[in-house]
């Protein structure tokens, strides 16, 4: 074998490795066991939470004219309720607050850093990029929900 090859082959190995201890770790903070299913039913909830968002937002821009920077806070903000009372109910087995009003206020906390994401998400994609409303509300929304599954199962979520 050449030397290039040994240093390839020897940089792959590093490279398992390091997916690997990336991997166990990532898996300790999100808790690996139940993971799937809670994010199975956090997509369900999420998506009954994005209909609300979606629709109303709808409503208000362009049924109602008003500004989507306006609009999508509202919006959000009921589908957010959504999904909360679908976390606490249904996609999350193990609460780290037990105190509702706590946990109320820290999950609407991470909310508003979703809504900040989501908000220049708005705006990049309509008014950077040239996309409609629709499409522009879909990025924001994808990028949020990433935020907000991974910060509510670390902070609110987790044994």
């Amino acid at each position: 074998m050449s030397q290039r090859t040994c240093e390839q082959e020897e940089f792959n190995i590093q490279t398992q490795r390091t997916s690997r201890r990336t991997s166990r770790r990532t898996s300790r903070h999100l808790g690996s066991g139940a993971l799937s299913g809670e994010l199975f039913r956090y997509l369900a909830v999420s998506a009954a939470a994005l209909t609300v968002d979606f629709c109303l937002l709808f409503l208000l821009s362009q049924g109602l004219g008003t500004h989507y920077l306006l609009a999508n806070p509202i919006a959000f903000a009921l589908g957010a309720l959504v999904a909360y009372v679908g976390s606490v109910h249904w996609v999350f087995g193990h609460r780290r607050v037990s105190r509702k009003g706590l946990e109320l206020a820290i999950f609407i906390a991470i909310g508003v850093g979703g809504l900040v994401v989501n908000e220049g998400f708005l705006w990049l994609g309509i008014e950077v990029a040239a996309l409609s409303l629709f499409y522009a509300k879909a990025a924001a929304a994808i990028t949020s929900f990433g935020f907000n599954f991974i910060v509510r199962k670390m902070v609110l979520f987790s044994a």
